[in-house]
C-alpha cells in the first residue's frame, strides 16, 4: 500500500534526468546516442584545486564543518563578490551547501508559506517549480519567447505582483535559455522590487562567468534591493565541479540566519574536502579558468551555424551558459513519421527515437514550444549531433 506524502504527488521528476536515463538505456541497447541532455562541463577540474583537495585530505579535514561552512571559504567567497560584483557581504552573511540546488531550497524554506506566491519568468530551470510545490507555494510564471530573448520586462514582473507573492526567482544568465539581463534592464526590475519590500529576489547566478558578450550585474548591486536578494552561486559551472557539491548563498544577516538553522537540520556543513579547494578555485583570478569559457565560446559559434540550417527551427544567438533553445513550434500539432508531436517533450523524444540525439523538451521549463541542447560537449559530438537531427527532419514524413 503506497501511503507516499502529498508533496511528493505534487513533484514531478526531472525531465533532465528522466532523458538522460533514456539515453543511458538506449546506449546501453547498443545504439550510439549523442547526449546533449546535461547542463555538465565536459572539462576537468583544474590540477590546481584538484591539489588543494589532496592538501586537504593529507591535513585531515576530514570532520564535521561549521553548519554554514569552513570560515576561510565564507571569506573567500565574500572576497570574490566583492572583487567581481562589487558586493559588500561579511561571512555570517554567506551559507556554503551542498551545491547551488540546496542554496535555493533553503531560502525557499525560510520564506514560503503554504500558498505564497513565487514569480518564475518562463523558461526557468527545471526545479525551480518543483521546489516550489515541495515547499507549499504557489508558482505565478511570466510569459516570454524567443523573440523577446526570454526575458520578461519590468512591467510584466509588477503585472504579476499581488498580496500574496513573495520571491522573485530566476535565473542569469539563463539555464535554459542562455540569455542574460543587461544592468539596465535589472535597474527597471529591481525599481519595482523596491517597491514591495515583502518581496525577496532569489537571483540565480550560477553561469555567471559563462559571459561571452557581455559584463554580468547581479541585482543585488543595485542598493535599492541589496537588503531584498538572495544571491546564489556555486563552484559547478565555471570550474567544472559539478561532483563537488559546493554552492553558496549570500543574502541579508536575518535570512543567511535562517538558511543556517534550516541546513542545521538537513544536512549540516557541505564536503569538508571541496569546501578547501573551492577556497583555491575562489581566490584565483578567474582569467586562470578562461580557457573553458572560449572553448565553450568557440563550441556556441559552430551550433548556432549548423541550428539555423535545420528546417522548422527558429534560433536565438545565446550569450551566456552553455545552452541552445530553438523554438520548435513548426513541428507542433504534425505527424512525423506517424508520431504526433503535441508539445517538445514528444519532439525531443522523437529526436532521441529517430536521430539519436538526446536533448530536453521544454514543458517542465515553462516553454512547450522549445527544446534545450547542452553544447558541452566535444565539436566532433556537436557536428554529428546537427547533422543527424537536419538529415532525419529532412527526410521524415510529416503531416
Amino acid at each position: 500500500m503506497e501511503k507516499f506524502a502529498d508533496r511528493l504527488t505534487r513533484m514531478s521528476f526531472s525531465q533532465t534526468f528522466v532523458m538522460s536515463n533514456r539515453v543511458r538505456e538506449m546506449k546501453a541497447a547498443g545504439h550510439n546516442v549523442i547526449s546533449l541532455t546535461l547542463g555538465e562541463p565536459d572539462f576537468d577540474v583544474p590540477k590546481d584545486i584538484k591539489a588543494a583537495a589532496f592538501e586537504a585530505i593529507n591535513q585531515n579535514f576530514s570532520h564535521y564543518s561549521p553548519v554554514p561552512g569552513f570560515l576561510d571559504l565564507r571569506e573567500a567567497v565574500c572576497e570574490k563578490l566583492q572583487r567581481d560584483n562589487h558586493l559588500t557581504y561579511l561571512p555570517t552573511q554567506i551559507c556554503v551547501s551542498n551545491g547551488a540546488k540546496q542554496a535555493i531550497l533553503n531560502v525557499l524554506a525560510a520564506l514560503l508559506n503554504d500558498g505564497d506566491e513565487v514569480i518564475l519568468p518562463a523558461p526557468y530551470w527545471v526545479s525551480y517549480h518543483e521546489m516550489v510545490k515541495m515547499m507549499g507555494g504557489k508558482s505565478v510564471f511570466i510569459e516570454t519567447s524567443i523573440d523577446t530573448d526570454f526575458k520578461m520586462t519590468a512591467a510584466q514582473l509588477e503585472a504579476a505582483i499581488t498580496p500574496r507573492t513573495k520571491i522573485l526567482l530566476y535565473s542569469s544568465p539563463c539555464n535554459p535559455s542562455g540569455s542574460f539581463y543587461s544592468y539596465e534592464e535589472l535597474e527597471k526590475i529591481a525599481d519595482v522590487v523596491a517597491r514591495y519590500p515583502q518581496i525577496t529576489i532569489i537571483s540565480d547566478e550560477i553561469y555567471e562567468y559563462i559571459n561571452y558578450d557581455g559584463k554580468h550585474t547581479s541585482i543585488a548591486e543595485f542598493p535599492q534591493v541589496y537588503e531584498q536578494t538572495a544571491v546564489i552561486n556555486g563552484m559547478s559551472k565555471a570550474f567544472a565541479m559539478t561532483g563537488w557539491r559546493i554552492g553558496y548563498s549570500a543574502c541579508p544577516t536575518w535570512l543567511a540566519k535562517a538558511c543556517e538553522k534550516i541546513q542545521g537540520q538537513m544536512t549540516s556543513g557541505a564536503n569538508t574536502v571541496a569546501q578547501k579547494a573551492s577556497v583555491k578555485a575562489l581566490k584565483t583570478d578567474p582569467a586562470t579558468y578562461k580557457y573553458m569559457i572560449e572553448r565553450f565560446k568557440s563550441r556556441r559559434d559552430l551550433v548556432y551555424g549548423l541550428m539555423k540550417e535545420i528546417p522548422g527551427f527558429k534560433v536565438n544567438y545565446p550569450e551566456a551558459a552553455f545552452y541552445f533553445f530553438p523554438d520548435i513550434s513548426y513541428y507542433l500539432g504534425k505527424t512525423l513519421n506517424g508520431t504526433l508531436i503535441n508539445d517538445a517533450d514528444d519532439f525531443a523524444m522523437f529526436l532521441l527515437e529517430n536521430a539519436y540525439v538526446g536533448s530536453v523538451g521544454g514543458v517542465s521549463f515553462g516553454s512547450p514550444n522549445c527544446i534545450r541542447f547542452s553544447y558541452a560537449a566535444s565539436e566532433q559530438d556537436l557536428t554529428e549531433a546537427m547533422t543527424r537531427i537536419k538529415n532525419c527532419l529532412q527526410t521524415i514524413d510529416v503531416q
